[in-house]
């Protein structure tokens, strides 16, 4: 059997969401099928760091994809005729794109349908490619996987697909986040907090992850509170923020609210494990995989109660109502104080952790590969 993969978000350094997710996946399922010929297609040089083993090809092809024309260019083009041309029995795209025309049976990876229903927070030079493209995108693959029921049956509604065409796979968490000791928190917290406690939420600074209204939401836990916790925020702004700006200016605690931009990976799993709580307080999520790393790392999470976030976070979190600040403040009260509610959603936290593995999900996505072989 041979497999083709598009791994365009296998970039050194570079790994985010598809990124991540396209590494956990096809790395298990190399090492764990040596019988198998994968190929991965890229519209970058692949690093050798993934090449997992000797059952791979690597395989580049023109033009680099970074916009509509592009995409399309790439995948009905020159992927197209790479899959015919090296006889691949089916293609797996990740990143919620795939080939229309090609007639090698399709699986793919769909995370969310955020560009449907928030199509002003996607960058232009995508919005309308994506608008016209993934509805079709879905109606094209022979099998749709995504990471949560609760987008599941946003696909099956949204989009009219058969529900025997899409199955839930559960994403895992990636090696790194584990708890600390308590000096080692106290050393994250003179090194990035001041010394001080600090709540954390790590993801891209945007309109749609509430992070204007978790900014208020401190503002008043502040205001209403003796605490000397910060809050802390890790990740790249992207490119509609000015709610988020308009926010901290606002904010008469401004000055305990510190932005940390991109972290390294390492940063990344300490300041998850050394914060009094993980704030994922995200209006629209496919998964919220932050959720599940603060629960490998000991740490107690408040998360939105809305899309897939109850779900993934079953009992292990203290649920607030996104859209109103003041509901958010008392949650971030609550943690503050009361330490049996942190011990509480830790305890817990260590149960919901055992439904997901990357090994699990690597997995079901092969078997699902595998089933697709020869229709």
């Amino acid at each position: 059997m041979k497999i083709a993969i598009n791994t365009r978000f296998l970039q050194s350094g570079q790994l985010e969401g598809f990124g991540w997710y396209t590494h956990e996946i096809t790395r298990r399922m190399v090492l764990a099928h040596p019988e198998v010929d994968f190929l991965f297609i890229s519209d970058r040089p692949i690093e050798e760091e993934f090449l997992y083993g000797p059952n791979v090809q690597a395989l580049v092809l023109p033009p680099r994809a970074r916009f509509g024309p592009l995409f399309f260019c790439w995948f009905e083009w020159s992927v197209r005729r790479a899959l015919i041309k090296h006889r691949a029995d089916v293609f797996f795209s990740p990143d919620s794109m795939c080939s229309l025309f090609s007639r090698v049976p399709v699986a793919m990876t769909c995370h969310d349908l955020v560009p449907l229903h928030f199509p002003g927070q996607i960058p232009w030079i995508h919005r309308y490619y994506i608008l016209y493209f993934l509805p079709r995108f879905l109606r094209r693959a022979e099998k749709t996987i995504t990471v949560s029921n609760y987008v599941r049956q946003d696909i099956v509604q949204t989009c009219r697909i058969s529900e025997n065409r899409v199955q839930a796979i559960y994403n895992g968490c990636r090696e790194g986040f584990k708890p600390l000791q308590e000096f080692e928190k106290v050393a994250v917290q003179q090194q990035f907090s001041k010394g001080e406690p600090f709540f954390f939420y790590a993801g891209a600074i945007h309109p749609r992850k509430n992070i204007h209204r978790l900014i208020k939401a401190f503002d008043l836990f502040k205001s209403e509170s003796n605490a000397s916790h910060k809050l802390l925020l890790a990740g790249r702004f992207a490119w509609q923020t000015g709610e988020v700006r308009d926010a901290w200016e606002a904010a008469e605690h401004r000055n305990d609210i510190l932005f940390l931009g991109y972290m390294p990976e390492e940063d990344l799993y300490r300041l998850t494990a050394a914060a009094t709580a993980l704030t994922y307080v995200s209006i629209s999520e496919g998964f919220g995989l932050p959720m599940l790393e603060a629960m490998y790392c000991d740490t107690p999470v408040m998360a939105a109660n809305a899309s897939c976030l109850p779900e993934i976070a079953g009992d292990a979190a203290l649920l607030v109502e996104p859209l109103s600040a003041e509901h958010m403040a008392q949650g971030l009260k609550q943690l503050a104080s009361d330490a049996n509610l942190r011990q509480a959603l830790i305890s817990k936290g260590r149960q919901q952790r055992r439904l997901f593995s990357w090994d699990r999900a690597a997995e079901e996505v092969f078997q699902v590969l595998k089933g697709l072989e020869g229709v």
